[in-house]
């Protein structure tokens, strides 16, 4: 993780934090591809243990011309006449009962490949091993309101023992994928290498089909040995293989040799701190500012030196870098120089430091409510000044998005960020902003999630990535709306409902209600229940003929207004208990 650029300079600054504070803290540092760890052991003051023990031994190997070949020096043939080579090691690990993991380099490989591989594994499927699949979807399908486009491709592949994992699947999604593999109810996984980290998803065979990647800034390039190593070490089930098996394909029989000393026999690279870009910077010294953990720049200075960033680095070197940050936050009114040595968090340093944003964020935010005294904001205005920040990462633009550019000149009056001249080069990130604020507009005016998956072409783990970050920085609005625009306060509360919910302001009473979601609200409200006081009084049976809403639900609306079920209703709760009970 500190090779992270977004989660490892903040485990940097506490393990940090920690040694400073309490230098007898015992650390435990664990990794199973640094190559560099004596380096981490010294910055730690730590005791280096290094054991090449496995709960599950590991072979790799390479594949060409029906033939895999391991790093033991061992061969084995597969018979692959009539499949190429992925289906064919793939369906070869089947029939052996294992399971398998296949990893690709994008996300709309892993759908491709998935649905290619579902009729090699369904033919290899029992009885037994289809029907646990059968009511595996039909449980997933029951507690879903809203079925979109994704939902469908992937249920197609479950059906057939195969399924695919990718940033773009929504949390439960992958949760329901991971589950099922973990169970053994699905026979294969093809992955993005997201898989790989941090998941305990063990499988008998690992297949690497894509060593390559594309790059914007540089094009294709091979993908680094330490991301290999972790993807190949995915491979081995504890309690049920012997060994596990990592497998990457080859063309020919140059890319074989090359992936065999690379790969197969290479070194991980080493990892380096990230705790040197400015952003990074400048929240954590605020951070360590606004904590009164440091009070003035010799004491900052000294900080920073006890980083892994500054035991990579000359701290001499790095001196610019922390004095462009500390000006940068004296400058805006995040600190303040007392006197020549003492520096001082601000109340707007404060709470930007408590609302754990970049403090470039804040500074936009405060500009933002400044303006909106200035004109009648609508919920865009706001959208569009949270998706501006550096916290909110923007979607690509497209050469079709054309739309966004008229948007922007039609709500041009709205904004609370200007947008730059046409022939600045920053106007282009502001297009791409405002897509990605258009996104959560559509969101919040509960346009199906299926049309703005094939508007954006994101997945639904975009969009609620995008939702919650978005919620959170407005959630920072509000704060700092107390303190620079306090008559927006009720809009912005209003606002960061209808993006938790993605619903219209109508809804709000309604989706306040659990297991009532924003489509489980409007049917209600289309039905003229627009309030939770307007299902007092109703009927069991008529609140479950509603679409969407059915028994269970409301059963639990009711339990939730405090009201007791009687006479018929309460007949028909217990047959739905039972069922419930039987189907437990």
């Amino acid at each position: 993780m500190i090779h992270d650029p977004s989660r490892g300079p903040t485990l940097e600054v506490i393990i940090s934090h920690f040694k400073a504070l309490n230098p007898n803290t015992q650390i435990i540092a664990l990794s199973a591809t640094i190559k560099n760890a004596t380096e981490l052991s010294i910055w730690l003051d730590a005791k280096l243990i290094q054991s090449d023990w496995r709960p599950v031994p590991l072979r790799e190997g390479v594949f060409l011309k029906n033939e895999i070949k391991y790093d033991d020096g061992k061969t084995v043939s597969i018979d692959s006449s009539e499949r190429k080579a992925l289906e064919a090691i793939v369906e070869d690990s089947i029939k052996k009962g294992g399971q398998v993991l296949v990893f690709v380099n994008t996300r709309r490989s892993t759908v491709s490949v998935a649905n290619r591989l579902a009729n090699v594994i369904e033919s290899n499927l029992s009885k037994t091993e289809k029907k646990n699949l059968e009511k595996l979807i039909s449980s997933v399908k029951r507690s879903l309101p809203e079925l979109n486009s994704v939902d469908k491709k992937l249920y197609y592949c479950l059906e057939k023992g195969t399924a695919f994992h990718n940033a773009g699947l929504s949390s439960s999604q992958r949760r329901t994928v991971e589950q099922s593999f973990k169970k053994r109810i699905i026979k294969c996984i093809v992955a993005t290498p997201t898989l790989a980290a941090g998941i305990n998803i063990p499988a008998q065979r690992v297949i690497i089909r894509d060593l390559w990647r594309y790059d914007p800034n540089f094009g294709m390039h091979p993908i680094p040995i330490f991301e290999y190593k972790q993807q190949a070490g995915r491979a081995g089930r504890p309690r049920y293989d012997k060994y596990g098996e990592a497998i990457a394909i080859a063309k020919n029989e140059g890319q074989k040799e090359e992936i065999f000393e690379n790969y197969v026999l290479g070194e991980n690279e080493p990892i380096f701190s990230k705790l040197g870009n400015q952003s990074a910077l400048r929240m954590h010294l605020l951070a360590a500012i606004a904590t009164n953990f440091v009070d003035n720049i010799q004491e900052i200075y000294n900080f920073i030196d006890s980083t892994f960033y500054a035991y990579q680095s000359d701290i001499s070197a790095l001196k610019d870098d922390i004095d462009e940050a500390v000006d940068f936050l004296v400058k805006n009114g995040f600190i303040e120089q007392i006197n020549v040595d003492k520096l001082m968090s601000t109340l707007l340093g404060n709470r930007t430091s408590s609302l754990y944003i970049d403090p470039l964020s804040a500074m936009l935010l405060k500009k933002a409510l400044e303006k909106s005294c200035n004109i009648d904001p609508s919920p865009l205005s706001f959208i569009q000044a949270v998706c501006s920040t550096p916290d909110v990462r923007s979607l690509y633009l497209r050469s079709g998005d054309t739309w966004v550019e008229e948007k922007a000149e039609r709500y041009r009056s709205k904004f609370l960020i200007d947008p730059p001249d046409i022939s600045n080069e920053e106007y282009e990130w502001f297009l791409s902003d405002l897509k990605t604020a258009s996104l959560v507009e559509d969101w919040i005016e509960e346009i199906h999630e299926d049309r703005i998956i094939t508007k954006y072409n994101v997945g639904p783990g975009d969009i609620h990535n995008i939702v919650e970050m978005v919620q959170w920085l407005l959630h920072a609005s509000r704060e700092f709306a107390r303190m620079y625009n306090f008559d927006c306060l009720a809009d912005i509360s209003d606002l960061i409902l209808r993006v938790q919910y993605g619903c219209k302001k109508e809804l709000l009473n309604l989706v306040s209600l659990k297991n009532i979601g924003r489509v489980r609200a409007r049917a209600l409200f289309n039905e003229g229940f627009k309030t939770i006081n307007d299902l007092r009084g109703v009927p069991l049976k008529r609140l479950a003929q509603i679409k969407t809403i059915g028994e269970n639900v409301a059963n639990s609306i009711k339990t939730q207004i405090g009201e007791n079920i009687k006479g018929e209703d309460r007949e028909l709760s217990e047959f739905v208990d039972k069922n419930n009970n039987e189907e437990l």
